[in-house]
């Protein structure tokens, strides 16, 4: 970790963010938000783990957002990929070691409610990890017993609200199900998710905020809704559909971050 760690600092030059944002698919316009950005690509730090799936750029960007350094990840290592449910530990523990504080994390995501409709800005107040995976398994320490109660930070909560509120912006709050992919749910599926109370699902995030409680991170998280549910139109939901309604709400979700960090900055300046 050493090199990648070395490699980092190096090309961040004197930026030294508290605040990460990891990017879901279709949501790289994030980005663009930056000011002065480092575009850093993963394939330039050795031994740091590259995702294939489309619409992940797969690279570090660091800069400013509403003047608060950030360090945005545009694409993450999904479960599906390799099986491997930790397959984000490593660029956690990168985050963790650069200096990062606070972790918000953002998916493109499928609604199983009528009344969010794809475009809509869901924040994740908790989480069902569906897949029975875990990426603390194996685990030796008894750091692996992590509570999980407020995974997703209460303050952190209020500011995205409360950012959401400043900027007009319609902001969702629900719960998100971690289903493993790469294949899209069920019909079946997805009514036994709303029985379970479930609002969105997903193929990401969960395995990513167990670790970030792990390290110690603090942890925000929010879905685009790039989709309902399998079932719930009859129509059948494609990867492409994902990448061209994720900009749609990725510019709803860019305005509360902007909003969210400016204040966040001002607190902590």
């Amino acid at each position: 970790m050493k090199a990648i760690l070395d490699s980092l600092k190096a090309r961040l030059g004197g930026l030294a963010p508290r605040h990460a944002v990891i990017l879901g698919s279709g949501l790289g316009s994030l980005v663009e938000a930056l000011n002065d950005p480092v575009r850093i690509p993963y394939r330039d730090l050795p031994g740091f783990p590259q995702s294939a799936v489309s619409g992940h750029a797969g690279e570090f960007v660091g800069g400013t957002l509403s003047g608060v350094p950030v360090l945005m990840m545009s694409g993450r290592i999904h479960y599906y990929e390799k099986g491997n449910a930790a397959a984000m530990r490593l660029p956690l523990e990168v985050l963790k070691a650069l200096g990062i504080e606070v972790l918000i994390l953002t998916n493109a995501a499928g609604s199983v409610r009528d009344d969010m409709p794809p475009g809509s800005v869901m924040q994740i107040t908790d989480h069902i990890n569906f897949s029975g995976e875990n990426p603390l398994i194996g685990e030796e320490s008894d750091a692996r017993f992590t509570g999980m109660t407020n995974a997703y930070d209460p303050d952190l909560a209020v500011a995205m609200r409360s950012a959401a509120e400043r900027t007009g912006t319609p902001l969702h709050q629900g719960v998100y199900m971690w289903f493993s992919g790469p294949s899209f749910e069920t019909p079946a599926e997805i009514r036994m998710s709303r029985i379970l109370g479930a609002d969105a699902v997903g193929m990401s995030t969960v395995p990513e905020v167990i670790i970030a409680r792990f390290l110690g991170l603090k942890v925000a998280a929010a879905s685009v809704v790039t989709n309902f549910g399998a079932g719930m139109t009859g129509n059948e939901i494609t990867h492409a559909e994902t990448k061209e309604m994720a900009p749609i709400g990725g510019k709803r979700l860019a305005t509360i971050l902007k909003d969210m960090l400016a204040s966040e900055g001002q607190r902590h300046g």
